[in-house]
């Protein structure tokens, strides 16, 4: 898809896309992220909107070109980082509080899903959160559409599930990793003390 343009999809120009990324980003439980993972960034658009969210972002794509234009798009912010990786095999070294798995998933046989849920999770800190974005239409290169996928997410060990936005395109769904002591991380609102 990449061979005819750097952007097959339109992602920086549809508002479809800024939307999507808009609600993605407003999801996000706290204001700031030590360190971020996007696995299947892509041209690095949300990528670039997460920099500023956080003090270290990592993106990663398998097809090359992907890779070379979301490095480009990036390039002036000094915080992020795009590498080609293959996953669930080449996984990131390290831990993150944030994991963004945003029109991945659906590719994905069983056995690999899972794998990469698993992966997810152990890679999570304490407190930290995943949040998933996933198209809700059938695609012929989708195996599960948004919605489909939400049961796979439901049974992965040691997430907590945080709100679901089901939109008619795409579903939106947060989850998040207890704390050390075993308990959920805070509310935006009880982490700023007004409950």
């Amino acid at each position: 898809m990449y061979a005819g343009t750097d952007d097959p999809w339109d992602l920086a120009g549809r508002w479809y896309e800024r939307r999507k990324y808009a609600l993605t980003l407003a999801a996000l439980p706290r204001p700031r992220y030590r360190r971020a993972f996007e696995p299947g960034c892509s041209v690095g658009v949300l990528t670039r909107m997460l920099a500023g969210r956080c003090d270290e972002v990592l993106g990663a794509d398998r097809v090359e070109r992907a890779v070379a234009a979301a490095a480009a798009r990036t390039r002036d912010q000094p915080n992020v980082s795009v590498r080609r990786l293959v996953v669930p095999e080449e996984w990131p070294d390290g831990r993150f509080d944030l994991v963004v798995l945003s029109e991945l998933l659906y590719y994905f046989d069983d056995e690999r899903l899972r794998e990469i849920l698993r992966l997810t999770a152990d890679s999570l800190e304490p407190g930290g959160s995943l949040v998933t974005v996933h198209w809700n239409h059938p695609v012929p290169e989708h195996r599960l559409t948004g919605a489909q996928l939400q049961p796979y997410l439901a049974e992965v060990p040691g997430l907590l599930p945080g709100p679901v936005l089901a939109d008619p395109d795409f579903t939106l769904a947060t989850f998040a990793r207890p704390l050390a002591d075993g308990t959920p991380p805070p509310s935006p609102a009880a982490a700023e003390g007004l409950v």
